[in-house]
């Protein structure tokens, strides 16, 4: 089962939280069939989005986190709500890179680099809030970081990571957010820059058993820490019928009576890969329910 914990310095200048999202990015790989960039790049995201999500005070609020920069894979998107529900997808999978020059996985070649990351939070409100700032380097840690600083003015730290195995299946995912609050001087900063130079990668850590709350201890050691609440992300698609024929109404009546000469119309959620089967008459039906309302 995934965990999120979330913590804060006993004195009160910054919040860290961390989470192991093993289990979550394994099953996007399972649904999605991804490649082992692709794996990659979406698992990290969606801890990205698990750690974001967490942050929403409504019970029904959710945000939404795109990165797009021209790469391969197309974009890539999760979504999560206040209680770590997340999914996600990207447009294409399959892509295969060779390793970087570090000899990881490429997943800046994958995204690319010529594009923005975009969060947009509805909260409720008549409209959502949309934030967006150009991609910094499409390994997605240095893109939330740089998300945080420009579009909330929120210093942070963000660490992400996602271990594939040579069958593809995940090993090891999670990350680490640290949020400065505005109680927090330039020594505190200075103290925060001297603890994580010499941290290990996120996936390592894992690897070698820490938990989400070691990790917070480990990634700030000048620092006491203590644990605010804990989570337990989960990887949730809420699509259903409904939604899906609400979706097609919206297509226009036009873009409907096409589909009506076929024999059957089938539709799949991006998130989740549920088919759902309309046959001509279902369709008809859907046109006439729409211009009665």
């Amino acid at each position: 089962m995934g965990k999120l914990v979330r913590c804060i310095s006993d004195d009160g200048t910054l919040l860290i939280m961390a989470c192991d999202t093993t289990d979550i990015v394994q099953e996007a790989f399972e649904i999605h069939s991804t490649s082992k960039v692709c794996t990659a790049a979406l698992g990290r995201l969606l801890t990205a989005s698990a750690m974001m999500g967490s942050m929403l005070k409504g019970n029904k609020d959710t945000l939404t986190l795109k990165i797009n920069g021209g790469g391969p894979a197309g974009s890539v998107l999760a979504v999560s709500d206040s209680h770590c529900h997340v999914k996600g997808y990207v447009v294409d999978g399959s892509v295969e890179l060779p390793l970087n020059a570090k000899g990881k996985l490429d997943v800046g070649g994958a995204v690319g680099k010529n594009g923005f990351v975009t969060v947009i939070k509805d909260l409720g409100l008549k409209e959502p809030f949309v934030g967006q700032v150009p991609i910094v380097s499409g390994e997605i840690a240095e893109d939330i970081t740089a998300y945080f600083a420009a579009s909330e003015q929120t210093p942070s730290v963000c660490g992400l990571g996602v271990l594939v195995a040579q069958d593809k299946s995940v090993l090891k995912a999670g990350g680490f957010l640290i949020q400065l609050l505005p109680t927090a001087y330039d020594d505190v900063i200075d103290r925060v820059e001297k603890d994580i130079q010499g941290i290990d990668s996120v996936t390592k850590m894992l690897v070698d058993g820490l938990s989400p709350e070691k990790i917070c201890k480990a990634v700030l050691p000048s620092f006491n820490i203590e644990v605010l609440d804990e989570m337990h992300p989960v990887y949730q698609c809420d699509c259903s019928l409904e939604r899906v024929q609400n979706a097609l109404i919206s297509a226009g009546k036009d873009e409907l009576l096409d589909m009506a000469n076929d024999e059957n119309t089938e539709v799949k959620c991006q998130f989740c890969n549920k088919a759902y089967n309309f046959s001509s008459k279902d369709i008809l039906d859907l046109i006439k329910s729409s211009t009665e309302d």
